[in-house]
């Protein structure tokens, strides 16, 4: 193997070890939103996120904004 090779190598491990971490900061960036915000579902929204991340990456955007809405409080008359 010359050194080209071994940095061919190096440069591949680092790009797949960087694309691994990326896709796992992303399947958990709602759920921790939502868990920091006080996000009443926010065990939902954390498996949202990794289904869809896993599924396609389609509806990612709409888990990842829902993490940051709240759902208003009921008030004391309502059932």
């Amino acid at each position: 193997m010359t050194g080209y090779d071994i940095f061919a190598w190096i440069v591949l491990i680092i790009l797949v070890a960087s694309c691994v971490g990326v896709f796992c900061i992303a399947g958990w960036l709602p759920g921790h939103i939502a868990k920091g915000r006080g996000h009443p579902w926010a065990q939902a929204v954390t498996v949202a996120g990794w289904i869809t991340l896993i599924c396609g990456f389609a509806l990612w955007p709409a888990v990842l904004i829902w993490a940051y809405v709240d759902v208003p409080a009921r008030k004391a008359g309502e059932a």
